[in-house]
């Protein structure tokens, strides 16, 4: 299951953890991704989206209808 938001394309970014010593190993920084379920009004029903924070107050301001027709015309599955 890869970490990728399906509305802002969130997905894990790549660096360097600094030690006390400054001594550095690689890590990988995550994006918060939650599975959300939402009731589609002009699909009629619900569709459960792979979404990082971001991505949910994205819905909440936007709309899930508007969301939805982006996703779509992407060609995302939903």
């Amino acid at each position: 299951m890869s970490r990728h938001c399906q509305v802002t394309g969130a997905q894990p970014s790549f660096g360097k953890q600094v030690s006390h010593s400054h001594r550095r190993t690689s890590r990988r920084f995550d994006p918060n991704i939650q599975k959300k379920t939402y009731f589609v009004p002009s699909l009629g029903r619900r569709v459960t989206l792979r979404l990082s924070a971001k991505g949910i107050k994205t819905i909440d301001t936007r709309g899930i209808d508007a969301v939805v027709a982006q996703l779509l015309a992407r060609g995302e599955k939903l």
